[in-house]
């Protein structure tokens, strides 16, 4: 039984689905929409709503200046030599006595796997949206698509974050990453309405995945305006001195999940994102942060330390853990690493969420407050 639309109220574990929407949003290339929930009051808990209303807005936007195309390669009976004759197939149906002849040719048709994937995108937009006439309008957009000879076929393995655009195809682009993104959240839709959420550790890995990526969109969106940069997934290498050839080789690269760099105030900041319990327990019954993490965190920022490094031999290490109804900021300082233990709470309203992950980085509350809302 199909799903209509979802419930905003619905749950993930116990991570509510309008938060993980949210964190989609973030993670995704259409993080330019982040401004306009916060112009509307009802919009953290309806983000489908809002995302229905631009995808529309750029699917309308593409009709006007006429949809892309693309050349497809076809096989048929016609009446004139066209590209490449199929001689076994001409005799076959015995095209030449009725005037014809069976060709193979590319031909140029608005019915590409790029149509069809917003096409799709606008019929999964039917299904979650919580609005009346943006289920309308959707439905009426998908109608004019089919009239101009796009199909309801799609390609599942297309995505457009792995598609190639030319500088010529930015409209393409932007319509596609927002399709992408609406296949996302009716993927979710879909999983919770039917309870067909991958099993607990795939269902962990994929919502591990989403925070990462959610938390270093949400930093590239609001740090950078403020003189921040921001890399994510970036490389590190081994500070070798000497070693055999095959040693040197087997040695595993390491790679950060989150860098933050502030050239005005000297800070750099070494985030790694873990989507477990922040705290366990010990040999011998004791609460404690979890020691193979602190490991890691640990080797990410002495392996780095050099003297043409200024940022170096001060960079702040944080393990940043989402929680339920627990709230951690914590710190050591070793061997003149400051080392941050934090959580944040994915149960609150989505504005909380924002707040506090700019609060672990924005320390001066005075500077948060004149910032928060700008960005």
């Amino acid at each position: 039984m199909r799903s209509t639309a979802i419930n905003p109220r619905g749950y993930v574990g116990k991570i509510p689905v309008r938060n993980l929407w949210l964190l989609m949003l973030y993670a995704s290339e259409c993080r330019f929409l982040v401004s306009q929930l916060a112009d509307d009051e009802e919009a953290p808990d309806n983000v489908a709503n809002l995302v229905a209303e631009v995808f529309c807005d750029l699917v309308e936007h593409r009709l006007k200046r006429n949809l892309s195309t693309e050349f497809v390669s076809t096989e048929r009976e016609i009446n004139r030599v066209r590209g490449r004759i199929k001689v076994l197939e001409t005799e076959r149906s015995m095209s030449l006595s009725k005037g014809k002849v069976v060709c193979a040719f590319d031909e140029l048709t608005m019915d590409s796997v790029r149509n069809r994937y917003i096409r799709s995108a606008l019929a999964r937009l039917v299904k979650i949206v919580g609005k009346a006439d943006l289920s309308s309008r959707c439905q009426n957009l998908s109608h004019r698509l089919q009239s101009l000879g796009v199909s309801s076929a799609m390609s599942v393995s297309y995505k457009p974050s792995r598609d190639r655009f030319g500088r010529h195809e930015s409209d393409d682009r932007q319509v596609l990453l927002m399709a992408e993104l609406v296949h996302d959240m009716h993927l979710l839709n879909e999983s919770v309405g039917n309870k067909l959420l991958p099993s607990p550790d795939k269902q962990k890995e994929w919502v591990r995945k989403l925070f990462e990526k959610a938390v270093g969109g949400l930093y590239k969106l609001k740090l950078s305006p403020l003189g921040w940069k921001v890399q994510t997934g970036k490389k590190l290498s081994w500070q070798i001195d000497e070693g055999t050839l095959q040693g040197k080789e087997l040695l595993p690269s390491m790679k950060l999940d989150i860098l933050l760099e502030h050239n005005a105030s000297q800070q750099r900041v070494i985030i790694d994102t873990k989507f477990t319990d922040i705290l366990t327990r010990g040999q011998f019954g004791n609460v404690t942060f979890k020691s193979h993490y602190i490991y890691q965190l640990y080797s990410y920022l002495l392996s780095q330390e050099s003297v043409h490094d200024q940022f170096s031999k001060s960079a702040t290490g944080m393990l940043l853990h989402p929680a339920i109804g627990q709230s951690f900021d914590e710190s050591v300082n070793i061997q003149g690493h400051e080392i941050r233990f934090c959580t944040v709470d994915l149960s609150v309203d989505s504005e909380s969420i924002v707040r506090r992950l700019l609060q672990l980085i924005l320390r001066d509350s005075s500077f948060l407050k004149v910032n928060f809302n700008e960005n």
